[in-house]
């Protein structure tokens, strides 16, 4: 288990943007190289996110989380998957239009979450917003390990090319003709053993749907499980957060009341 880390707990950094590549119809990368990241050193998280001032078009910033990918604290370089949708959004429509030699103020890294070696299998689950993450941690799979990753998208115009160990099975759901991630994920053949989970994407998916299914009906403790909700629909990043703390001490209350 890794103790969470808050970006904000670490000092601000600026980062010139390098070169960007489009992955699909609904993803950009973005790489990035700073003067010093020492920030990310013994950085293990395979979730780890960083929280980045976009700039906003009004001479102010807006504040955004993303996952940082493949960070070299010698080369001071890392990369972010910018997840976006037409006009919607600040950061989406920034990384669609950004050039070498573009600067941003980036600040952490936080995580939470590695994927467990000594697991006997392993289960990710997310829709787009989650993918950067699914991957990274894909990629720090041992080459025996077991499992599946299950990830949604938009459309097939959003799939992208994710290896992975031979014993993990990688499922594609196309938003438009397959059935709800979370009917998948109660449709998956439960393997043997102890099960290391990370699940993150629309709240009221992961919370609501997959989480009580993933904890009650099948037990898995809450030591092997990350779940978490990246976003809701209906609301932006900062109104998200604002229902994301209510919910919290919701949870809270609960659980002091039993």
């Amino acid at each position: 288990m890794f103790r969470a880390v808050k970006p904000e707990a670490k000092p601000a950094t600026g980062v010139v943007v390098t070169a960007t590549r489009r992955l699909s119809a609904g993803m950009t990368r973005v790489h990035f190289r700073a003067e010093d990241l020492s920030a990310f050193e013994g950085s293990a998280c395979t979730d780890r996110f960083v929280r980045l001032e976009i700039p906003a078009g009004d001479g102010s910033n807006v504040c955004r989380t993303y996952t940082a990918l493949d960070p070299s604290v010698a080369e001071g370089t890392f990369a972010i998957d910018f997840v976006h949708h037409g006009d919607e959004g600040f950061a989406g429509r920034w990384a669609v239009s950004a050039s070498p030699g573009d600067v941003l103020t980036v600040r952490g890294p936080g995580g939470t979450y590695a994927p467990d070696p000594s697991a006997d299998w392993h289960l990710l689950v997310g829709d787009e917003s989650a993918l950067p993450a699914i991957r990274a941690a894909i990629a720090a799979l041992p080459t025996d390990a077991m499992g599946y990753a299950v990830i949604e998208v938009p459309s097939v115009e959003h799939l992208q090319q994710v290896d992975a160990p031979a014993g993990v099975e990688v499922r594609w759901l196309d938003a438009t003709v397959d059935p709800p991630l979370d009917t998948v994920v109660r449709e998956l053949p439960w393997l043997l053993g102890r099960v290391h989970a990370f699940v993150h994407g629309e709240a009221e998916v992961t919370m609501q749907r997959i989480r009580p299914y993933l904890l009650r009906e099948r037990g898995v403790p809450r030591g092997d499980l990350s779940i978490s909700g990246y976003w809701r629909r209906g609301n932006n990043e900062d109104s998200f957060r604002t229902w994301k703390r209510g919910q919290a001490v919701a949870r809270h209350a609960a659980y002091a009341t039993h």
